[in-house]
Formats: C-alpha cells, sequence, structure tokens
C-alpha cells in the first residue's frame, strides 16, 4: 500500500516542470553537492522510498540518476542503481519513471498560504525558494500583533494566547534558512515556528507557569523537549498562555498583569468561549495560524481538552515516552507533554523531534526498544483497514452532538475496514474513570522539585507561601493554593508513593484497560474527547489514570438541530496500548484523510 502525507498537487506538478526546464537550481545540482544524510526519517515511506542516492529524501540529486538511466532496462548492466526508480513496473526507466520520482520531492514553487500550512506545505515553499523560515516567522509575528491581544471585527474578547513572542525568533530562522542554503532541508522541522506552553523552560523567554508571580523566571537552560525542537532546528516563536500552573480547563493566567489582575484565553471559533485548558493558549494560536505548530502538557486532559474545543490534533504520549525535565510539574505522576498540531501528519513530525531517554526524567528508561525511527512512517491512509475499534457506550455519553457524530464516525470506520466492537467492561473500570489528579496532592512537592533545579535565582516566590503572599497570581483561587500548601510529605506519600493508592490504581487501571484491549484483539479504544466547549463525562482520565497513550482529531462540528453550540468541535479520541503512538497516529491519520473535518476560524484569516 501507498503512504500519502497530505501535500499540494503543485508539489508534484511544479517539481517536474522545472525539472523539464533545467531550472531547479533552490536545490542540489549533482549528487557531489546533495545534502549530508539528515538524522531523521523524511515522512518515510512516501517521500523516501524512491531515494536513490541515501539521503533519504528525493532531490534534484535522485533525478539527475534517473535521468542518466533513461531507457535503460533490467537487461541493463547499471540496472541495479535505478531499479528503484522504476514506479510502474514496467522494466524500463521513462520520462513516466522520472516525473514520479520527481512527485516525491518536497518541493512546491507555487505560491505559498500561510493559512493552514503543514510542515510539508512550509518545507517544500522553501525548498522551492518560493519563501523563506525568515518570512514565515514574521508572518507569524505579524498576526499575533494584529490578532491576539485585538477584539476582532465580530469577536467578544481577545484570544489572549500568547504571553512572551520571543525576541530571538527571527536570528533562529535565518540561522534555519542559512542550513538550508548550505545543506539542503536537514530536519522537517528547520525553519518551522513553533509555539510552546509557558511551562516549557526556554532560555531565550521567560517560563511563567502562567502566573505573575514568576515573570521574573528567566531560566538558563531549555527544557529536554525544547532541546529536542532546536536541535531540528525549529524556531520557538512563543510561549503560549495556559491555566495558571496547568491547573484547571479554562485558562486563566496573570502573568504579566497587575496583580490581581487575570486574562483569559478565548476559542478561535467563538471568542465568547474559552478554549479550553490548561494548555488552551497552545490550542488557541495554533487553531488561529497564529503558530505552525505547538506543544502543551496534559495531567488530566490539558492537551486533549483544548484540542477539541480548537478542532485541532493533540497527542498525550505515553508517560515515559517524553522527558518532563524543564518543565513546571502539576502532578508527575500523571504529567506528560506532547504535540498540539492542525495535522496528524505534523503532529507526527513533531513528536520524532521531542522522544527520547532523559537521565533527568527516569522514567524515560522505559521506552528502550519502544520508539520508532520515525512516527511518520505510520501515517497509512489504509492503516484502519482490518484495525479493531472498541467503545464502551456510556463514554459516548447523550449529548445529542456527541451522540450524532459518534454515529457518523463509527460509519466512518466500518466503511474504511475497521470492526467496531462495542464493549461491557469490567466492574473495575469505573474505578479507573474515578481515580482523581494528582493536582492536589502532588503539586507543592512536585513543584519544590522544579524550583531547586530550575527556578531562577531571580525570583522570590518560591514557595506557595510565598506565591499567595505575593498576590500576584489569580486570587479567586486563593483557598485551592492553600489546600495544595496544606499537603503533607506524608500525605503525599500515602498517594503518590511506591505503594501510594494513587500509584496502586494507575497499575491497576493500566494492567486492566490493556486486558480489555487483549481480550478483544483492540488496536484502540475510541470515545469523544468532550462536548460542544464541554467535558463528556470522565473520559479525559482514561489516559491518565492508565498512563497509555492517546490521540485526539477532529470528529465534526454541532449543528443547530443537536440543539448545542452550533460551530463548536468535538474530537475523536484514540487510546492504546503503552508506546503505540505510531500505531494511534496511522489510525487518526486514516480516519483524517477520510474525512477532513477540522474547520478554519473564520474570524481570523489572511492579513491584508
Amino acid at each position: 500500500m501507498t503512504t500519502r502525507p497530505v501535500r499540494t498537487a503543485a508539489a508534484t506538478t511544479g517539481a517536474f516542470a522545472l525539472l523539464a526546464a533545467s531550472t531547479l537550481g533552490a536545490l542540489p545540482a549533482s549528487a557531489d553537492d546533495a545534502m549530508a544524510v539528515p538524522s531523521g526519517v523524511m515522512l518515510a515511506p512516501y517521500y523516501t522510498d524512491l531515494d536513490l542516492t541515501g539521503d533519504r529524501q528525493v532531490t534534484q540529486a535522485d533525478l539527475d540518476v534517473v535521468a542518466e538511466h533513461l531507457g535503460e532496462t533490467t537487461a541493463s548492466a547499471g540496472w541495479s542503481a535505478v531499479a528503484t526508480a522504476d514506479v510502474d513496473v514496467d522494466g524500463v526507466i521513462t520520462v513516466t519513471d522520472l516525473a514520479a520520482v520527481s512527485g516525491r520531492m518536497i518541493y512546491d514553487d507555487g505560491p505559498f498560504d500561510l493559512i493552514e500550512a503543514t510542515t510539508v506545505d512550509m518545507q517544500a515553499a522553501m525548498n522551492a525558494g518560493v519563501t523563506t523560515s525568515v518570512e514565515i516567522t514574521q508572518a507569524y509575528i505579524d498576526r499575533i500583533a494584529a490578532y491576539d491581544s485585538t477584539v476582532v471585527p465580530g469577536g467578544a474578547r481577545p484570544l489572549s494566547s500568547i504571553i512572551t513572542v520571543n525576541d530571538e525568533a527571527l536570528a533562529a530562522a535565518a540561522a534555519a534558512d542559512a542550513v538550508r542554503a548550505s545543506q539542503g532541508m536537514t530536519s522537517m522541522l528547520l525553519g518551522v515556528p513553533v509555539a510552546v506552553k509557558d511551562n516549557y523552560d526556554t532560555l531565550d523567554m521567560p517560563t511563567t507557569g502562567g502566573c505573575g508571580c514568576w515573570d521574573a523566571n528567566q531560566t538558563s537552560t531549555d527544557a529536554a523537549m525544547v532541546g529536542g525542537l532546536r536541535a531540528e532546528g525549529a524556531v520557538i516563536l512563543a510561549k503560549a498562555s495556559l491555566d495558571e500552573f496547568a491547573y484547571g480547563f479554562v485558562s486563566e493566567f496573570s502573568a504579566f498583569q497587575p496583580a490581581g489582575s487575570t486574562r483569559l484565553v478565548a476559542s478561535p471559533y467563538d471568542t465568547t468561549k474559552s478554549a479550553g485548558g490548561s494548555s488552551g493558549g497552545t490550542g488557541s494560536s495554533v487553531s488561529a495560524n497564529l503558530a505552525g505548530i505547538g506543544f502543551g502538557t496534559d495531567t488530566g486532559g490539558s492537551i486533549r481538552i483544548p484540542s477539541t474545543y480548537n478542532q485541532l490534533v493533540g497527542l498525550r504520549p505515553t508517560v515515559g515516552l517524553t522527558s518532563r525535565d524543564g518543565i513546571i510539574p502539576l502532578a508527575l505522576s500523571q504529567d506528560t507533554g506532547g504535540p498540539m498540531t492542525r495535522s496528524v501528519t505534523d503532529a507526527a513530525v513533531a513528536l520524532d523531534a521531542v522522544v527520547g531517554i532523559d537521565p533527568a526524567d527516569p522514567v524515560t528508561l522505559e521506552q528502550t526498544g519502544k520508539v520508532p525511527e520515525s512516527y511518520t512512517a505510520s501515517l497509512d491512509v489504509d492503516a484502519l483497514d482490518g484495525a479493531r475499534i472498541g467503545f464502551v457506550p456510556s463514554m459516548i455519553g447523550t449529548n445529542p452532538t456527541n451522540v450524532r457524530l459518534w454515529a457518523q464516525t463509527r460509519a466512518t470506520l466500518e466503511s474504511l475496514g475497521a470492526t467496531v466492537v462495542e464493549i461491557t467492561p469490567p466492574a473495575q473500570f469505573a474505578a479507573v474513570l474515578n481515580e482523581g489528579s494528582g493536582s492536589t496532592n502532588e503539586f507543592k512537592h512536585d513543584l519544590a522539585v522544579y524550583v531547586q533545579n530550575h527556578l531562577a535565582p531571580e525570583v522570590t516566590s518560591r514557595t506557595i507561601t510565598d506565591i499567595v503572599a505575593s498576590g500576584a497570581f489569580v486570587t479567586s483561587r486563593t483557598g485551592i493554593y492553600q489546600q495544595r500548601d496544606a499537603v503533607t510529605e506524608q500525605t503525599y506519600q500515602a498517594w503518590a508513593g511506591p505503594l501510594g493508592t494513587h500509584t496502586t490504581q494507575i497499575e491497576a487501571g493500566h494492567v486492566l484497560v490493556t486486558s480489555m484491549m487483549d481480550n478483544q484483539d483492540l488496536d484502540a479504544i475510541a470515545y469523544p474527547s468532550g462536548t460542544p466547549y464541554g467535558t463528556q463525562g470522565t473520559n479525559m482520565r482514561l489516559s491518565p489514570n492508565t498512563g497509555m497513550p492517546a490521540v485526539t482529531v477532529p470528529m465534526g462540528q454541532a449543528i443547530p438541530a443537536d440543539g448545542t453550540t452550533p460551530g463548536a468541535g468535538v474530537n475523536l479520541e484514540l487510546l492504546g496500548r503503552d508506546y503505540s503512538e505510531g500505531d494511534l497516529l496511522g489510525l487518526a491519520y486514516s480516519f483524517e484523510q477520510a474525512t477532513h473535518l477540522r474547520t478554519t476560524p473564520a474570524l481570523y484569516g489572511a492579513l491584508d
């Protein structure tokens, strides 16, 4: 079968037309000039399986090889060097084969549109010389300036999705452009602007956690995941807003506000509504096309809730796949960081950059031998064909929008070859869904570790007591802070220690749900991530209360007949076994490519 990540028709026709005219000057002109072998796979296998020169992508050098062998047949002495290019398998290298190989180039010389641009779109345009990382980065900065703090016509309040724009972003973009000019496309993230939630440490911007009490927290190092992004050439564009210290789903923050004042993050689809949380700023900014891709964190729904509110693809990885070092914690028993993007392809590309073992986060040792070379290798339009998808009826709920969309989704899954299996869960399943978050019992303990290892010395609010005394926080939550501050070490250990009740329940949940999947030979369990601007029961608890990964992808919007909120998005969530992110992304990709259900926020179109 053929894997086909999203791309424009111009990526094929434009590249071949230029080839015929011998004007592919933006790409290496010969095998001798080809770029160094990049560190990752360039959207395998579609963009790699016709590579003839060993650089893991199709470039002008590959086309030169094919051109040199035009007319050769299986009987020719040099056939082995070009056999891969016999795409139509007729035993002879023809112009048809040359065109097919050119179509695998990440190259598009047509007009570039920033709105809804994917990483593939950006790379194709930058490789063709149509645009540059500097131009793309500046365009996002301009959109943030025009849209984020302004009430747009037809809107009710600002998005407030960005806390800080990186002063070094354009310099980083220029550096990425220089790499491309000298080495070619070394990574699918080279020059792509990324917004990260403002609980990820960044050495070039403060890390506030959304709290005014930590406005001065300029760390000297990056979070491990940010370091991975920079290593792949991504441009760290901005710090996205969040619910203060990642506590809740409304995304209210006090960072860089007068003491006692706060801001709320709005959904770009309906600015009277919350963008969800706690990664609401990431969700709002990426959905409104204020950044190329985004990253959030998830303890009990904080990636998946804003993804469903904002019609994004969100991935909550297995706890242990991505390092939490340098991320302000909420509850390390369940914390994990992951991508929030406008497409499944972008989520796979983004995930590739941030996985890996990190001694500073020992739980990442568990991923040894379980991580593929590239998650993009799983992006298969036929992934649902033969898959077994389970669902628990009570998790669908009774919301009219959800009921209607689930019926449509089930029919789509089945039309794509999946078997949808109704599950009657064991009695213990309720305990899995009902186990609480560690955000109360773990926050004080885990925050103290971050303070010791990462918090800038200039920050004076170094305990919860200090935070409350500063007055520079969401003061309506004073009681919540005081409740957290009252948690003793004994309470923490009884909850999250090696034999703690929470620790024990998470393991029991993991065993139970894995067994449910094994008993039915399931590839995933499906359920709605939420309702129109709301949550669906305790669905968000399934992934964090088992440690198992989940991907969420748009499955449609509410309509007036539902009696809910017309236009509001609802996502389909797919939960899988530990370290099955590749499989989940493949299933989500297959569904996405068959439906294309994300819509673009109408209020935030192209700038004049």
